[in-house]
């Protein structure tokens, strides 16, 4: 086997099923957890994904094009659906008409998580005798991680903590560090915190890549999921910097929160034609081509913003009602996007997560699990929660109100 395959972590779901199975110890009482009390029906927080309906009129262009089943895609997909992801990205980042080549610039991806996971392969380059690095948020998204894991990288973690308003320091990585940097993975809006960088921070991260020579990854797969104004992006920074090549810059993009559609597995890359070159190369090897029937899909979705702010109000209406539920017990802030809360609670994280399912069976993800010790072996997620306000507006109503109790219950722990 793979000896990489060794230094890959169980992934947070794994972690969370032990946490609560019934014969778990307590983490309040040190006895067996037990089954959650039934009297409350069960409410999923812990996964991000949406439950909000998908668009009529999506589903009806999948189904009219099911005959297209019998058909081998291509790992570049069809020009109209390359055409669509490029309009979109033009109109919602103000890049301007005809500044992203469908073909040069475009992409598709089945889903940005395999996609974020195999540029990694792609970038790094691990025959020389310095071992590369690949920075990454801490906490991140753990695909990051395992990517770096399987490319032979190491994994250099950047703290994203309440002093420094959950934005990853980067330039305050040590030199000896970046100069065998490889890839640099950013989350804006981030997975679990919500924050999400300015224009100008993305601006000191390109001029950083560029010193250093290494690849910007821009997870930006929650930037449709916004309160006040949408996130800026990657290749709307390097745009602005005069840089329409987009020089060592890739953003990622999703249909999944975007428009509800996980299990369409649908996004796309976009950025430097000679990185998507070198990228085209290896997903030809790999079989990474859209079934033609969700390319017409993901075509049809990419060119309607309607459904996209209703999905918005939507969010924002849950949002408004978690808050106002849970600030008079949690010291809870508002993300600037995204649709996560990232709670700190009342005997940290594990405690909480334990209490609340066992107690009113509602799931949610301990922020220990998505973040990895540091040097002096502090979790920056430990003592936080990841809430994914993805549950029907009166279910996760519901879900609040317990989780408001919980910590009620738990007053008298301290937080971690």
């Amino acid at each position: 086997m793979n000896p990489f395959l060794q230094r890959l972590h169980p992934y947070p779901f794994e972690k969370l099923a032990a946490l609560l199975h019934p014969n778990a110890q307590r983490r309040v009482t040190g006895e067996p957890l037990g089954l959650p009390d039934h009297a409350h029906s069960p409410i999923n927080l812990s996964i991000g994904e949406p439950k909000h309906p998908v668009p009529p009129f999506i589903r009806q262009a999948m189904a009219e094009a099911l005959d297209d089943m019998a058909l081998y895609p291509t790992t570049r997909g069809a020009s109209s659906l390359r055409c669509a992801m490029a309009t979109w990205l033009e109109n919602r980042f103000q890049l301007g008409q005809g500044t992203v080549d469908p073909d040069r610039h475009i992409l598709p991806v089945n889903g940005t998580r395999e996609a974020l996971f195999s540029i990694a392969q792609a970038v790094t380059d691990a025959s020389g005798s310095d071992q590369p690095a690949i920075l990454m948020p801490n906490p991140f998204y753990q695909i990051y991680e395992g990517a770096a894991f399987m490319a032979g990288a190491q994994p250099v973690y950047v703290a994203c903590t309440a002093d420094n308003g959950f934005i990853p320091d980067y330039h305050a990585v040590p030199p000896a560090i970046l100069e065998r940097t490889a890839l640099l993975y950013l989350c804006s809006p981030a997975n679990p915190t919500g924050a999400v960088f300015s224009m100008d921070a993305l601006k000191r991260l390109i001029d950083l890549a560029h010193r250093y020579d290494f690849v910007l990854a821009a997870d930006e797969c929650y930037s449709e999921i916004w309160t006040d104004q949408p996130p800026p992006g990657l290749l709307q920074a390097a745009q602005q910097m005069g840089l329409d090549s987009f020089d060592r810059c890739l953003v990622f993009h999703s249909l999944s929160k975007r428009s509800n559609m996980p299990g369409a597995r649908s996004g796309f890359v976009a950025g430097h034609a000679g990185l998507l070159d070198a990228y085209f190369r290896l997903r030809t090897y790999t079989g990474c081509a859209t079934p033609p029937f969700i390319q017409k899909a993901a075509t049809i979705a990419w060119g309607d913003e309607t459904h996209v702010r209703e999905n918005q109000a939507l969010y924002r209406q849950k949002l408004a009602e978690s808050i106002a539920i849970l600030r008079p017990v949690l010291p809870v802030e508002r993300p600037e996007a995204g649709f996560y809360l990232w709670l700190r609670v009342p005997g940290g994280g594990e405690t909480f997560a334990q209490y609340l399912y066992r107690h009113y069976h509602v799931t949610v993800l301990p922020g220990a699990y998505l973040g990895r010790p540091d040097a002096t072996g502090h979790n920056p997620g430990a003592a936080y929660v990841r809430i994914a306000l993805v549950a029907p507006l009166e279910e996760n109503r519901e879900a609040m109100l317990r989780i408001a109790q919980s910590a009620r219950d738990l007053h008298h722990f301290q937080p971690e």
